[in-house]
């Protein structure tokens, strides 16, 4: 059964979806890059406002490939109380080292840790190297922000190979990358874990601007519809 993701920005964004919550209150500041960070204050408050009535998840930053820095990113984001961090592994010719070095961090947090792939970045990177390094799920997303969306980088196949990878290594699975509404219907069937939604949730579907309730209504009734039809 595939669920949903809905990011917000600010602590006046997760109480606009108080009516709506999705399965996981993403949170991370899109103005900031793919993965741009809240502070871990804000990341904090929201969490402690949410009080458990849905899961949450937090990006640490469009940070270089530098294990020292994404651990400490990684230790930081934690200590908040969201039930997930994501990280993201960008194109770098250092990212292989990074992956082996943050093992350490990795193996002694509590926190589930969630790679972020990119499917407009071509990296030679297998699935069991991140699950080896200790992440816990997996998630495809675009790292340029410029309009383009999932489908235009990666095939169906190339999709449905993704999810049932990551499943045959007990991996968390997500998709995302400027999916509209009208993409759950096709996705569903792929049985990802969950389906994340950010620019579908805003007005013209600007990333930045403020995310509107009716919008992610639609996303929940979708969701449940596809749900429904596939039980």
């Amino acid at each position: 059964m595939t669920k949903w993701l809905a990011s917000v920005q600010s602590l006046a964004e997760a109480q606009t979806l108080i009516s709506c919550l999705p399965d996981i209150l993403d949170l991370k500041n899109p103005s900031q890059g793919a993965l741009g960070a809240l502070s871990v204050h804000d990341v904090e408050t929201i969490v402690q406002w949410l009080d458990g009535r849905c899961l949450t998840s937090a990006t640490v930053g469009d940070l270089p490939m530098k294990a020292p820095v994404i651990a400490e990113a990684i230790t930081a984001m934690a200590s908040t109380g969201v039930d997930y961090v994501k990280v993201g592994l960008f194109a770098d010719k250092n990212l292989q080292n990074c992956l082996s070095e943050l093992k350490t961090t990795l193996a002694k947090l509590k926190t589930p840790t969630i790679a972020v792939v990119f499917a407009d970045q071509e990296t030679e990177l297998d699935l069991s190297r991140i699950k080896q390094a200790g992440f816990d799920g997996v998630m495809v997303d675009t790292a340029t922000k410029d309009g383009s969306r999932l489908f235009d980088h990666w095939s169906e196949q190339q999709l449905r190979t993704f999810v049932s990878r990551a499943h045959e290594l007990n991996m968390l699975c997500g998709l995302a990358g400027a999916l509209a509404i009208d993409d759950i219907t096709l996705l569903q069937p792929f049985n990802a874990d969950y389906l994340g939604f950010r620019s579908a949730l805003c007005d013209k579907r600007q990333r930045t601007q403020a995310l509107q309730l009716s919008l992610a209504m639609r996303i929940a009734d979708k969701v449940q519809s596809e749900i429904s039809l596939a039980s």
